[in-house]
């Protein structure tokens, strides 16, 4: 215990001395205001490129992946105590992306050493930003069903087809793609998990507009797109594998990021005192006996989600891959995030149905369109009806 301490000790002092004071009780801040890192990153402020930059210096971005790929080489209790005092100083993620919650840990799970060398320090670094290509207009839930094709040719693979729903496509460096390899075989052993560079000539990419006004989806087209062998991950026509494996991280991340609720948001205080200045309070208590309860309900909905979440990390910083178990935290926190998001929104009465214009507060409108954006939690990552069939047949049992 002595030598834990030694270590928060430690940690706390190399924080105070390294973390800029504008980034301290940040809050959890809105996505737009988040460090993705890239060839073409963007910074919300000047400090969130420094605590990028001495982070990843510091080998922390990554606290629990391997020293030699760019991580922290922290055990378990170390990482948990680094992620407390980053919490204690309400500091943000110095950077974050797909690289960290999704295809990081399967290029530690599958990938090559030269994959390994090539990609992981550079996630860690920030220096190269990751989106997903899965689904396609003809493949969602059915995601098996994959026809971006890959025809071999010498040491290349020559690539066309679409993907859609590529979210943040159009800030990224490089996607990892799910492609039909073998026709000629079953849907799950025809198809290959390969890396390509954004940059490569015929890749193109259109935004798609959401009701909310803004969307992180587009559309990724591939027109001869000729990638090098050497990027598969695994084997070739084995990629169902990796594709298995990556949905259990994504939808893990999916219900970390949505499903915990409570806390500060940047520019915007929390539930409680939201409640508070819409409904007014008597007795110390708020006005409203209804929305009280549903105040508190969502509450103790986020905390429980928190714990259990919290014990889910501790599995996966020791080495557990997630399993079915990535499909009821999908669940839970896409339909928690959901119900909170309507929740604000009619505490907010009027307040809460402004678009544009005067008469509305800057965080009401963003209220309002955040909540719509929820309305697609309940399809991003697989949807809340094919997690339930996987709970049902590898979970609970039942027949399909």
């Amino acid at each position: 215990m002595a030598d834990i301490e030694t270590f928060r000790q430690e940690t706390r002092s190399w924080l105070e001395a390294n973390a800029p004071e504008s980034l301290r009780d940040y809050g959890t801040a809105n996505l737009d205001s988040y460090t993705w890192g890239g060839r073409n990153a963007k910074f919300a402020t000047p400090d969130h490129k420094v605590w990028m930059d001495v982070m990843a210096e510091k080998q922390w971005t990554a606290p629990t992946w391997p020293v030699e790929y760019g991580g922290g080489g922290l055990d378990k209790q170390e990482a948990k105590v680094l992620a407390e005092e980053i919490g204690r100083l309400g500091l943000p993620a110095a950077v974050d992306g797909f690289g960290f919650t999704m295809i990081g840990p399967v290029l530690l799970q599958f990938g090559n050493e030269e994959q390994k060398q090539t990609h992981l320090r550079r996630i860690c670094r920030g220096e190269i930003r990751w989106c997903q290509g899965y689904s396609e207009p003809g493949a969602g839930s059915d995601l098996a069903s994959v026809q971006t094709k890959a025809v071999r040719e010498g040491e290349e693979f020559i690539i066309n087809g679409q993907k859609v729903w590529t979210s943040y496509a159009d800030h990224s460096d490089w996607i990892f793609a799910l492609v039909r390899s073998n026709p000629n075989v079953k849907n799950q052993e025809g198809i290959t998990f390969i890396l390509i560079d954004m940059a490569t000539e015929g890749v193109s990419v259109s935004p798609i507009p959401l009701i909310s006004g803004k969307s992180p989806f587009c559309e990724t087209h591939f027109e001869d797109v000729r990638v090098p062998v050497e990027n598969v991950i695994h084997k070739i026509d084995a990629g169902w594998t990796v594709a298995k494996a990556l949905l259990g991280h994504e939808r893990t991340m999916i219900a970390r990021v949505f499903g915990g609720g409570g806390g500060k948001k940047q520019g915007r205080g929390t539930l409680v005192e939201m409640a508070s200045k819409y409904l007014g309070e008597e007795d110390g208590k708020l006005a409203d006996p209804i929305f009280r309860h549903e105040v508190a309900q969502s509450e103790m909905d986020a905390a429980k989600f928190r714990y259990a979440a919290q014990r889910m990390n501790d599995k996966a910083k020791a080495g557990h891959q997630p399993g079915a178990e990535s499909s009821m935290f999908k669940v839970l926190g896409t339909e928690n995030n959901m119900r909170r998001s309507e929740l604000e929104v009619r505490l907010a009465g009027p307040q809460g149905l402004g678009w544009e214009g005067p008469g509305f507060e800057p965080e009401e409108l963003d209220r309002t369109r955040a909540w719509l954006r929820t309305r697609g939690n309940s399809i991003e990552g697989g949807t809340t009806e094919i997690q339930l069939n996987i709970l049902a047949k590898h979970v609970l049992g039942l027949p399909d």
